[in-house]
């Protein structure tokens, strides 16, 4: 019978023996060394010191050390080193579960969420017993990579194991079988767990977000019963991607009513739902906070900032929020040049672009849509021309879809066949938005014949939508064509389109106030329509006189007046004048383009009034002061 093999290190000596002494030193040694590696890779900050402690590790001999192939392992994921860390692994020898689960961890940081599963079938085929760890990160890719067939299986291997019941497992079930759609199997993954905590609620509510399940998501908010701070920012978040802004913001106020503590991510939602509506004195009152919670001003917070303000019209204070960061990133770069270009200081943010690649900083393709989109609103042609060929020839930055406005720069300064020209050199399919800007222009410059071009490749086009046919309607309109404006109309009413409706919104004593055409809901509207028909004969003192033209209906001149005087922004204007001190600045943010009506007409009423006016539609912010408006009438 031959002898076993026993491996080296393991053969029990005398305790007295030389040999034992030397073997107690060498084990002192062997801990010392690995205390000291793992000392080092604490403060490893790069893949370039990682590769020497590795060096250091072969050269000691101690390549095959469990733990510390597994702190490599793991070091690696930490700096999205994924190729390494897979070569490492292969090296191993006997791989054991927590190895397993540091390069299925490490998969996922790096965005190859789609290896895990096979990672998994590969212990298996080991005879490795997974534990409960190891499968929650694998469901965790699964519901990344919407993979349902892999994630039953895993949930099957739970389940066998007796981990199906796992806090850990439980939740991974929840988020894989929400993020998937499959909300039976969630919920009643939710409905046997053990312990049903705000943690786990959380999960759902964000699911049920996610696919706009937005009253499924309220009834579990609701029937929570301690509700954290993560639970009350993932209803928040929810509301404000299902397009429910003001009722996030209502959530965020109750929140604070329970004295529930916030944080970073609570605050950049609650910042986000006020950029929508313009809650300016909110966002302030938010800001005003930051200390009382620990939050700091860092790239992410700061950038959100940033955009909050200059989303509510304060570009002064956005630009105070951007010079106070102490880091700053290519997203705040970002946010402040986008914020100077929605204002109109098109040349401040051109500078700023380029002193952002001073800084040694990378454009990426937001940044070459705020730079171009400052170029458009300030006619500056050959800047915007010179801005977009870098974009391939300096940054290797492809341009997408977005980045083609281009061709509404060229529109607005009147070079309308250089834009059908620029479309048409494209290297990619233009679509409905980028042919219905140049329709816009040749309605602007009075180009039929283009016009007439343009509305054909837009009509035979099934991307167009409920904006793309209104302004064909339009365009028709304005030359007088009332028959195929018609036409146009009947079409939307026989594909079901609905018309955006105009909505207006001005914040007064931290409450925002919306308004429709003509709206007749507010609980002051007695008091608005008076201020309306007051303002209405001021005005004609002064020398206003409407701009008729603009109501594109074939109705009467009476009636047309009347469209005209009750359009969202003036009635939200208006109940800002009856609402506020003499001497306060009115903002409003409006869904739609300002039309060339209203936009003479607060004019008028800012050097009336004697009030600042800041507008916000959906292209650029309009600052009426003394008679003028900020745009220099170029929008």
């Amino acid at each position: 019978m031959l002898p076993s093999i026993v491996a080296v290190g393991t053969i029990p000596l005398p305790p007295n023996s030389n040999c034992a002494s030397l073997q107690r030193k060498r084990n002192t040694s062997s801990s010392s060394s690995q205390h000291h590696t793992i000392t080092l890779l604490r403060r490893c900050k790069t893949i370039q010191e990682l590769h020497q402690i590795h060096a250091k590790i072969l050269k000691t001999g101690q390549s095959q050390d469990p733990h510390l192939l597994f702190k490599l392992l793991h070091h690696c994921s930490t700096l999205n080193s994924i190729d390494y860390a897979s070569k490492l692994f292969e090296t191993i020898q006997t791989p054991d579960v927590y190895h397993y689960t540091a390069l299925i961890c490490g998969s996922i940081v790096s965005g190859y969420s789609d290896a895990c599963f096979r990672l998994f079938s590969r212990l298996l085929e080991g005879k490795i017993m997974p534990d409960f760890v190891v499968m929650s990160y694998v469901l965790k890719a699964c519901g990344i990579g919407l993979s349902l067939e892999e994630g039953r299986q895993v949930h099957g291997h739970a389940l066998k194991l007796g981990v199906g019941n796992e806090r850990l497992v439980s939740m991974r079930l929840i988020e894989f079988y929400g993020k998937c759609g499959v909300f039976g199997d969630a919920e009643k993954v939710f409905d046997g767990m053990l312990q049903r905590d705000a943690v786990a609620a959380t999960i759902l509510i964000s699911c049920y977000s996610d696919r706009s399940f937005i009253e499924k998501a309220r009834t579990l908010f609701d029937n929570v019963g301690d509700k954290d701070t993560a639970c009350w920012t993932a209803m928040i978040n929810g509301l404000i991607e299902n397009g429910m802004t003001s009722a996030a913001l209502g959530l965020f106020r109750e929140m604070q009513g329970e004295k529930v503590p916030l944080n970073e991510v609570t605050v950049v939602c609650a910042l986000s739902a006020c950029s929508q509506l313009g809650a300016l004195e909110l966002g302030r009152w938010i800001h005003s906070y930051f200390s009382r919670f620990g939050i700091k001003l860092n790239t992410y917070v700061g950038s959100t900032l940033v955009d909050m303000y200059s989303k509510c019209g304060s570009l002064e204070e956005a630009k105070k929020v951007f010079d106070e960061m102490p880091e700053k990133d290519v997203v705040s770069y970002n946010s402040m040049i986008a914020g100077l270009a929605m204002h109109g200081r098109s040349r401040e943010a051109a500078k700023l672009f380029k002193q952002m690649i001073e800084q040694g900083l990378s454009p990426n393709h937001i940044t070459f849509v705020g730079v171009l989109n400052a170029c458009s609103h300030g006619g500056l042609v050959e800047l915007g021309y010179e801005i977009f060929e870098s974009m391939t020839k300096v940054f290797s930055v492809e341009p997408r879809i977005e980045h083609y406005g281009m061709v509404d720069l060229l529109g607005r300064v009147g070079c309308l066949d250089e834009a059908y020209e620029f479309i048409s050199r494209m290297r990619i399919q233009p679509d409905h938005v980028i042919w219905g800007t140049l329709l816009s222009a040749c309605k602007m410059h009075r180009n039929l014949d283009l016009a007439e071009k343009v509305a054909e490749i837009l009509i035979e086009s099934d991307a167009a939508d409920s904006g793309t046919y209104v302004l064909l309607s339009n365009v028709y309109a304005s030359f007088g064509k009332w028959r195929e404006a018609v036409g146009i109309r009947s079409k939307m009413k026989e594909y079901g389109i609905q018309k955006e409706p105009g909505c207006s919104s001005i914040e007064v004593d931290n409450e925002v106030h919306e308004f429709l055409l003509g709206d007749i809901r507010h609980p002051r509207r007695d008091e608005i329509y008076r201020k309306l028909e007051e303002l209405s004969d001021a005005l004609k003192l002064e020398g206003y006189s409407p701009e008729k033209q603009v109501v594109l209906q074939d109705i009467d001149e009476d009636e047309k007046e009347w469209a005209l005087s009750i359009h969202s922004e003036r009635l939200a204007i208006c109940y800002g004048l009856i609402s506020t001190k003499p001497t306060a600045t009115l903002r409003v943010v409006n869904n739609l383009r300002v039309c060339n009506d209203c936009h003479s007409l607060i004019k008028f009423i800012s050097k009336i009034t004697r009030r600042k006016i800041v507008l916000r539609d959906r292209n650029r912010f309009h600052h009426f002061e003394d008679g003028f408006c900020s745009c220099g009438d170029y929008w």
